[in-house]
């Protein structure tokens, strides 16, 4: 199948809201020479990065919008228009093979309309994108609803986060200190001629100067080293974890942050990891598999304690909760389509059940890490002020870098928001709680 088309054809499952690109790209992929899997990577992901500036551009090409019907082919004008714009594809071959596209979608009565919208993108596409970007939605690449929200939480940082939002990014390892210090595996990347550097908040965190495969580097098939972002990795250390502790990792797929905590102290007692979906803890034991770890999987509703909990208190559970996961947009840019205003305060309220149905499993003197992966207040330091409002036997604690790491993130009312680095880590949220006793908490 021509890269193109299996791109375009996975945007518009997104377009049409019926999935993402994780679940709607390899279904394409599989369809696609191997030679053209990247490119049709790309294609997907690049357009989903930059359509809100590519839909506006559209519109003021176009006469009248696509019928609900022509999705897929509105998806393939995008990606026809982001080679013009975003790559080095030759424009004629950009065109040329777009076009043909149209005969596999069996709408031939829009080929000289596609044909006509890319030509003229082609001659004053970039004149045209400089008169729309008065509208703050096309100048940053971010739909209205996000972008207004993004402005109120973040009136210093928003353009900044859009910026990071719109980038590649990075390549960040993990190194498994059951192998080798991070020092040492620096050197093995230097001998091998891979240019890297040390993160600077997470102990175990490398960042490679150029993205590759993974499975090519040293030690990764040995378990030695993993794929993690570097805000991801803080939350092992800020666990405070020690021997005979028994830990919950509550909403764990797929496992990084699992892998973690068990290469941090091997001497735990228990780790039990649960999730929602049965089919997401298939790549959690895979991860745990490769790095020769273990631990109790469950499928799950982690709110219904009663069919999962064995009664036995945890003295450390890490909630990655889920979210609208606007801090790794520049990783799953098809947030941008798939992600709704309205989404923000379902997704509060589900947080909220989540933290009141596993504080009971916290023994007292026990800490609850709250973590996100959004950068929405309402999501991160508004929902444990509500916490910490209804909660007597709660307190939060203060956040700060662990074994002379500097500590991450910008101080919130209530924990520490990071926000993403374009060369840096990823957006996340932290918040950190211990269960006091029932007397202390009403003095």
């Amino acid at each position: 199948m021509n890269p193109r088309l299996a791109a375009a054809r996975a945007l518009a499952a997104v377009l049409s809201g019926k999935a993402s690109l994780n679940s709607s790209l390899p279904q394409q992929l599989d369809k696609v020479a191997a030679r053209d899997r990247g490119l049709t990577q790309e294609l997907a992901f690049g357009t989903a990065r930059w359509q809100p500036r590519l839909s506006a551009l559209a519109a003021k090409l176009l006469q009248k919008p696509f019928k609900t019907a022509d999705k897929d082919v509105e998806a393939l004008l995008l990606v026809g228009l982001y080679q013009l714009l975003y790559t080095r594809i030759p424009p004629h071959a950009a065109i040329g093979e777009t076009v043909a596209c149209i005969d596999k979608l069996k709408k031939p009565s829009l080929k000289g309309l596609v044909n006509a919208v890319l030509r003229n993108a082609q001659r004053d596409g970039a004149a045209l994108l400089t008169e729309l970007e008065h509208d703050p939605v096309v100048r940053t690449a971010h739909p209205r609803w996000l972008q207004k929200a993004l402005k109120a939480s973040w009136p210093e940082h928003w353009e900044a986060i859009c910026a990071a939002n719109n980038a590649h990014p990075p390549l960040i390892l993990r190194v498994n200190r059951r192998h080798h210090s991070r020092e040492a595996y620096l050197a093995q990347l230097h001998d091998c001629g891979i240019a890297a550097s040390a993160c600077s908040f997470s102990s175990d965190g490398i960042l490679l100067t150029e993205a590759r495969d993974v499975t090519g580097l040293p030690g990764f098939a040995a378990g030695h080293v993993s794929v993690q972002d570097e805000a991801a990795q803080l939350a092992a250390e800020l666990l405070q974890l020690a021997p005979g502790q028994r830990v919950l990792d509550a909403c764990c797929a797929p496992g990084g942050k699992t892998c973690h905590l068990l290469e941090v102290e091997p001497q735990l007692a228990h780790v039990v990891a649960i999730d929602l979906e049965a089919k997401r803890l298939q790549r959690v034991s895979e991860n745990l598999q490769r790095l020769g770890l273990s631990a109790e999987l469950i499928a799950a509703d982690a709110r219904a304690v009663d069919s999962w909990w064995d009664g036995q208190l945890f003295q450390r559970i890490l909630l990655d909760a889920p979210c609208s996961a606007t801090g790794v947009i520049r990783r799953h840019p098809d947030i941008k389509l798939t992600r709704q205003a309205e989404d923000i305060a379902a997704l509060a309220s589900l947080q909220g059940e989540l933290l009141d149905a596993l504080w009971p499993t916290l023994e007292v003197g026990g800490v609850l890490l709250y973590a996100t992966c959004s950068v929405l207040p309402a999501e991160n330091s508004d929902n444990i002020a509500a916490f910490l409002a209804r909660t007597a036997d709660a307190r939060e604690l203060e956040i700060v870098g662990q074994l002379g790491q500097p500590t991450a993130g910008l101080p919130q009312a209530h924990g520490r928001q990071l926000l993403p680095q374009t060369d840096g880590h990823d957006g996340f949220y932290y918040a950190k709680l211990i269960k006091i006793a029932a007397d202390q908490s009403n003095s």
